[in-house]
């Protein structure tokens, strides 16, 4: 593990610190001050027991149950029963990496301060996360509202040593049952109390790991598809005029602005752009002249989510919550912080932009491919008719727009009311947030297969493009060969579009 030390602080946790822990650069630790707060929350919790008082979640039944009072005998009991019925998630297993950012983000609500759980729960979560121990966690079950409830109880099984777990080992996930977790954390299971399961289970931790991991590869692919832009606008010989630094001004969206400075730096020094400087080509198509337009509102949403989600990880999102004043004195209330709508609302239109994205990609993917617009030999074949060059990769591209495209339909229109309607408006949050991650990986090959044909394309062309181009052209020479015959492109789109997501461009 490194040297860097994330501290939960239920204040200050960020997407990048929470990628990092993903990533196994980072550790975790609990600040001084968030473990004070949780301390004097758990004692409000001991006074409510002590004085009788029927509180919902400490001493009830819980949802369309909540009207049932629990002798204080059953309380154990009652956490327990509520973790092992909630936990009836189905599918496919979450990715381990993206389970230790919901056990971190879980770790950092409640040490928010205001969920009533013991410190010593808090800090086994964050023992697991240091360990790179993962519960088993199906990944369907969760609506988005009353928490991630169905997800978040297998994780919580797991503190219960009642779940088997993915523990990373020399960098391969192993499965392994509980007594090797907790021999290896050199802890106990977590035996609940009072409150306990459920201020672990009600919360938008699930939501916020998938939105998380997508946001960060978002923030790569926004750069992939600028410098794909960039690399076709070199292939037809396009005008550098629409990205004028006053045209922009002249409408000064930050987005859009970031857009075309990001292409008129790559663009810059072309020769083949000097070459052209004297044409009879007045205007390009939109996919291109208009590009900034529509690349520039998608960096905007993703900042603008991104502080959204630094919101969300740094709140409590449990139900009831427990506010302690500086004298001691407390009080409980119960409202709906777990309800994830606006992580749903955000993954919704960020789904939209992965597939806008990919509609103007694969536009300037046909460009590109077309003698039209390029001025080579169609479909970039080497013996036209007898050979089909890239056609098909302008296929693949549309096949993988129309996946968008029913992906890109709203999570937050499909509510269903649950617990004999007590919760009766749900987010659907987990569902679009993972659908979300789904999209992204869509787009990476879009844009995977427009630099595979502008690279192409550009290997044919004697002058240089621009210098930023050209750095593209290099680093996609070590991956994919110059067409000298037809071959199946499969794993080429597969190679670059695994670069892409992984920020292979970001840094140029």
């Amino acid at each position: 593990m490194s040297d860097v030390s994330v501290s939960l602080d239920g204040a200050t946790l960020t997407t990048e610190q929470l990628i990092a822990i993903r990533d196994g650069v980072a550790s975790v630790s609990i600040s001084d001050a968030a473990s004070e707060r949780v301390r004097m929350s758990r004692c409000a919790v001991e006074s409510i027991l002590s004085s009788g008082d029927v509180v919902y979640g400490i001493n009830t039944g819980f949802g369309a149950l909540s009207s049932i009072t629990i002798d204080e005998s059953e309380l154990a009991r009652l956490q327990t029963n509520l973790i092992r019925s909630h936990a009836c998630g189905v599918g496919e297993n979450m990715a381990s990496e993206d389970v230790l950012m919901m056990m971190t983000i879980r770790a950092n609500s409640l040490a928010v301060g205001h969920s009533g759980i013991r410190l010593s729960v808090i800090q086994t979560l964050v023992d697991l996360v240091n360990s790179r121990c993962a519960p088993v966690v199906p990944r369907i079950g969760s609506l988005g509202a009353s928490g991630d409830l169905a997800p978040l109880s297998h994780l919580t099984l797991g503190l219960m040593g009642e779940n088997q777990f993915l523990v990373e080992i020399d960098g391969i996930w192993e499965l392994k049952d509980a007594d090797y977790v907790f021999e290896l954390i050199e802890s106990d299971p977590v035996e609940l109390q009072a409150k306990e399961g459920l201020s672990l289970i009600n919360g938008t931790s699930q939501m916020c790991a998938y939105m998380v991991g997508a946001l960060h590869t978002l923030s790569h692919l926004i750069v992939a598809a600028d410098s794909a832009l960039s690399c076709s606008l070199e292939a037809i010989k396009g005008s550098h005029r629409a990205f004028d630094v006053r045209i922009h001004r002249a409408r000064p969206h930050s987005g859009q602005q970031i857009s075309a400075a990001r292409v008129r730096s790559l663009v810059n020094d072309s020769q083949i752009n000097a070459s052209h400087a004297v044409c009879d080509r007045v205007q390009d198509s939109y996919s291109f002249r208009c590009a900034p337009q529509v690349h520039g509102p998608v960096i905007e949403l993703i900042l603008n989510t991104k502080k959204m989600i630094e919101i969300e990880i740094n709140s409590a999102t449990d139900n009831p919550l427990i506010f302690v004043a500086d004298d001691g004195e407390f009080e409980v209330i119960s409202g709906g912080n777990f309800h994830g709508q606006i992580i749903a609302l955000a993954a919704d239109s960020l789904a939209v932009t992965c597939h806008e994205l990919a509609s103007i990609s694969e536009r300037r993917i046909n460009q590109v491919l077309s003698p039209h617009w390029s001025g080579q030999n169609a479909f970039l074949a080497n013996e036209e008719g007898l050979e089909s060059g890239l056609m098909i990769l302008q296929y693949v591209s549309a096949a993988l727009l129309a996946e968008l495209h029913l992906l890109a339909n709203p999570t937050t229109t499909s509510n269903v009311p649950v617990s004999m309607e007590k919760e009766d408006h749900v987010s659907m949050g987990a569902t679009a947030t993972n659908r979300l991650s789904i999209c992204c990986d869509h787009l990476s090959k879009v844009l995977a297969n427009e630099l595979i044909c502008a690279c192409e394309a550009l290997h044919r062309i004697e002058e240089n493009a621009g210098s930023g181009v050209m750095s593209i052209q290099h680093i996609m020479a070590d991956l994919v060969a110059p067409l000298t015959c037809d071959r199946s492109m499969t794993n080429d789109t597969e190679i670059v579009a695994a670069l892409l997501l992984a920020g292979g461009l970001s840094q140029l």
